[in-house]
């Protein structure tokens, strides 16, 4: 018998599962690694600021109290409820990183943070300057590259959250502890107000912060839509007949120019003032000398660092437009336009828009005549980073196409973009009588001395290349006055906002300086009572309009005032 029981004995035991063996050194490595950057990529998507200026060390050293919150959330659930609620979480914790990134690059080019109902739009404008800064090739990298990280980061922080959640489950105990010992510290910091640094307090709730901001954005974006209607409507020079509009311009040919990213840092920054305002001046000395006299003043933009046709349908509408759903209601609209008014009053009214590469149906809203895109002005030169021609050019063109000939009394808008950004190359003025097709330009220098590519160059760099280019656009103007004006022009030109926040910084103002050049004193007879003051460039104290009281002004200055 005893054989037998050894061996049943015997076969048990060799049916036993093996002892499991630790893991290795190098695996335990390996998974504290990956512990350890799953909580600081959860912990960098509840504190990452969303301005690039915040982002410092010092910003990740803050207790979140989202985290807090979301882990004793999960602590709390039983097991089967607790991984679905993590990847929720984690998802919407990604969304919230991805939203932080969207401000910060807002901040940086609009000095405001992403508009979630609004600027998905402007997405496609964000590649085309990076066309113009880098290259086609670089811009499709960039994209594709953006595309990965909106896609991956939502993916990670989940898978992240995923596996703290996994090993606070494996030691439930410890982690409750932990984390009732941090809420108890948050809530001493936020009591003492302790801060790492001036502005950043330790007990830290902006990721909450965060998203209430952008749903009351989306709130008030629903609700302006709707007051936008009423806005509309009540126009005093709707019904104004046209023989008595603008009866103080008759006969003048009037042209408003926009100057792409011309901003009041422009004439007061220390960096740019000195050689800009030397141009004014110098400028102002000039025409005088002609027999023209000048009157300036600033206006707020409804836009900064981009969004120009905001600008434009804001000064000629007189309303504030300061995002796509009201451009898209005024243009659906009826509303009268300066164009229009003109129109109206018996004037030729021209676009001349030479940035237009594609239809611009809007035309007809503005009241125009005539309309000049890209393709209609026949440029054969090169292009000069984002703008397809030079300004000389384009106003060189408006003038042998529509002012070198008998012609009844004019209106023109002229957006002028030798400005606009990245400012990577700029030309060099040539004698009016040789500007031709254009073609001159390929063996025009150009006065920029930094590399074509923008990544290539520092903000001092960029800074300087900025001024430069608003200095040619300005000589530009008062030579074109000086070679074309005659005593019937009537000049306006402006800023349309000001450059991004990487030229001006952040916080800058939204000032754009306008300035009206004419031959006749009566014209400055009519504005006398705005205040402006003397010359091409608007000093500290001059008047401050918002934008979008100029056309009424405008109207009422140059025509008898309607009855309200």
């Amino acid at each position: 018998m005893s054989p037998v029981i050894r061996f049943r004995r015997s076969a048990r035991e060799t049916t036993t599962e093996p002892v499991r063996r630790p893991p290795s050194r190098g695996r335990r490595l390996l998974a504290g690694a990956l512990t350890g950057l799953a909580g600081l990529l959860v912990l960098a998507a509840l504190v990452l600021p969303d301005q690039l200026s915040r982002l410092t060390p010092a910003a990740f050293l803050r207790i979140p109290v989202e985290g807090l919150v979301a882990a004793g959330l999960l602590l709390a659930l039983p097991g089967r409820a607790r991984r679905p609620v993590a990847v929720l979480l984690g998802l919407l914790l990604g969304l919230l990183a991805v939203l932080k990134l969207l401000d910060m690059g807002f901040f940086v080019a609009r000095d405001r943070p992403f508009d979630v109902l609004l600027d998905w739009g402007l997405l496609d404008d964000g590649f085309g300057f990076a066309r113009d800064a880098i290259g086609r090739g670089g811009a499709v990298a960039a994209a594709v590259g953006v595309g990965l990280l909106v896609a991956a980061l939502p993916v990670l922080v989940t898978l992240a959250l995923l596996r703290l959640t996994r090993l606070a489950a494996a030691h439930h105990r410890v982690t409750v502890r932990a984390v009732a010992a941090l809420a108890v510290l948050w809530l001493g910091c936020a009591v003492f107000g302790v801060r790492v640094s001036p502005g950043l307090p330790v007990a830290d709730r902006t990721a909450s912060a965060l998203v209430a901001d952008h749903a009351h954005q989306v709130r008030d974006g629903l609700r302006d839509r709707r007051s936008f209607v009423g806005e509309q409507s009540t126009d005093a020079f709707r019904d104004v007949p046209g023989d008595r509009l603008l009866t103080g311009l008759r006969g003048k040919d009037v042209v408003v120019a926009f100057v792409e990213s011309y901003g009041r840092d422009a004439v007061e920054d220390p960096e740019f003032a000195p050689q800009v305002d030397a141009v004014l001046d110098r400028g102002y000395r000039q025409l005088r000398d002609a027999g023209f006299d000048a009157r300036s003043g600033f206006l707020t933009s409804p836009t900064f660092g981009g969004g120009s046709w905001l600008a434009h349908a804001t000064l000629l509408s007189g309303l504030w437009i300061d995002n796509d759903q009201r451009h898209h209601d005024l243009l659906a609209g009826d509303r009268m336009t300066l164009g229009g008014a003109f129109h109206r009053a018996g004037w030729q009214t021209v676009g001349v828009f030479p940035a237009a590469t594609q239809p611009w149906p809007e035309g007809k809203f503005f009241g125009y005549d005539r309309y000049y895109d890209a393709e209609k002005l026949a440029y054969r030169g090169p292009k000069f980073s984002y703008a397809p021609m030079p300004d000389q050019y384009t106003l060189a063109t408006f003038q042998r196409l529509e002012r070198s000939k008998p012609h009844p009394p004019l209106m023109a808008e002229i957006p002028l973009v030798s400005s606009h950004s990245p400012w990577s190359a700029i030309p060099e003025p040539v004698d009016w009588n040789a500007v031709g097709d254009g073609s001159i330009f390929n063996r025009a220098s150009t006065s920029t001395g930094g590399a074509r590519d923008v990544v290539q160059r520092s903000t001092t760099q960029v800074r300087a290349d900025y001024r430069r280019s608003i200095e040619y656009t300005l000589d530009t103007l008062v030579s074109y006055v000086r070679t074309y004006g005659g005593d019937d022009l009537v000049l306006v030109f402006l800023g349309d906002h000001q450059p991004t926040a990487a030229v001006t910084g952040e916080g800058a103002s939204r000032d754009v300086p306008i300035t009206v050049v004419a031959h006749d004193p009566a014209v400055f007879d009519r504005i006398a009572d705005w205040g402006w003051q003397d010359g091409l460039r608007p000093g500290p104290q001059a008047p401050v309009w918002r934008m979008d009281t100029f056309r009424d002004r405008f109207l009422t200055a140059f025509g008898p005032t309607p009855s309200r």
